[in-house]
């Protein structure tokens, strides 16, 4: 088995190194190739080639990230803010990228600041369409694993929220009612029924969890696109997740049999309830939620969870030669997510400006060490 292609859809908010946010997308798009605007000018998404190899990946996250932070540079004091919800403030107003767009009002007028929010789009290459659709209903069922791995936003407007991921707490998931689709045919047929009752607005308009995604929806797929990710700022950590993910669907394509509609004892609707409650969970208490197994509805944490997938995918990893760039997961596992580090902080004595203020050195000085040892070192070889 080869390994699978991968890439990102990453979604930051510009700002100042003080921890305000500012629009500055509009600008942004215009100068920088591979940047495109966001509905809120506030943040800016960028999207990486796909890449099977990590060590490629690594530098297709980094190498956007600085040619922006260069460019907020000459712009100004501007920096790059981590999180996925605004920490500081902001969220009582939306600051609109291009007023002409109809769709940009259709967002603002139906969800407003709800859906300004920062976040990771992991997508995983799956030629095969039964392949993809079958991984796509694993990955609905265990998604709130990665939410719990990622979770970075447990402030919003200078408050403690009691969320340790305040974005999928609020993010309005669309349609309400997704289900387990069971074949191709069914997620055509579904996505069909959709648009014509409007529900969708279009076929980007499936904000669940995960999705199949392609070039010519829903006909023509290609790939998992995991959406219920906060945003990672910390690429290696985020190489870490992928990495569960990839090896996830790699033992599921060598035993077909792992399929949450062949080994629950769950019918499909209350696999839906159940994946819809365990992301709430996800997103109250990450790491530390109470979720519900999909296989006979057992309660289990996140944390235990993630551990036993872990264990049982090691092995592939390791084989496949990536091993290296999933072992950073159980460092999360035992140090915790950025919600967690920064409540800690909060309970320290730390105030929510200083612990973003501090943040915002951390990743810079991170993403230039990493730049430096990895990719430079790439270019030499």
């Amino acid at each position: 088995m080869r390994l699978l292609s991968k890439g990102f859809e990453v979604e930051m908010y510009t700002g100042t190194p003080q921890g305000e946010i500012v629009g500055l997308s509009d600008k942004i798009v215009r100068a920088l190739d591979g940047f495109v605007r966001e509905p809120d000018s506030r943040n800016v998404e960028y999207t990486t080639a796909p890449f099977c190899g990590y060590d490629r990946l690594l530098c297709a996250l980094l190498k956007p990230r600085q040619a922006l932070r260069d460019y907020l540079k000459h712009l100004g004091d501007y920096t790059l803010i981590p999180g996925s919800t605004m920490p500081l403030g902001g969220s009582d107003r939306f600051c609109r990228s291009d007023p002409n767009n109809p769709y940009h009002t259709y967002i603002e007028q139906t969800y407003g600041t709800k859906v300004v929010t920062a976040s990771i789009h992991i997508n995983v290459g799956i030629e095969d369409l039964e392949v993809l659709i079958q991984a796509c209903r694993l990955v609905r069922v265990e998604a709130a694993l990665y939410l719990a791995l990622s979770a970075s936003s447990p402030f919003i407007d200078s408050k403690v929220t009691g969320s340790h991921s305040t974005r999928w707490q609020m993010f309005p998931k669309t349609p309400q009612n997704v289900p387990l689709f069971a074949s191709h045919s069914h997620f055509v047929r579904w996505t069909e029924e959709q648009l014509a009752a409007k529900s969708m607005r279009n076929v980007r308009h499936l904000w669940s969890a995960v999705r199949p995604n392609g070039d010519r929806r829903p006909y023509n797929l290609n790939r998992l696109e995991l959406r219920i990710c906060d945003l990672v700022v910390d690429p290696l950590a985020l190489l870490a997740i992928t990495a569960l993910l990839e090896a996830r669907i790699m033992q599921m394509m060598a035993n077909p049999d792992i399929d949450p509609l062949k080994q629950s004892i769950l019918s499909p609707k209350e696999l839906v309830t159940l994946a819809d409650g365990n992301e709430i969970a996800a997103a109250r208490n990450s790491l530390d939620g109470e979720l519900r197994h999909w296989q006979d509805g057992r309660k289990i944490t996140a944390r235990d969870w993630i551990n036993e997938i872990y264990d049982d995918v090691y092995p592939i990893a390791k084989q496949q030669g990536f091993a290296c760039f999933l072992s950073p997961l159980k460092k999360i596992l035992r140090e915790g997510n950025t919600a967690q580090k920064w409540l800690t902080l909060h309970s320290q004595g730390m105030s929510l400006k200083e612990i973003i203020q501090q943040d915002i050195q951390n990743i810079a000085k991170q993403e230039r060490d990493l730049e430096y040892a990895v990719c430079q070192s790439a270019l030499m070889a």
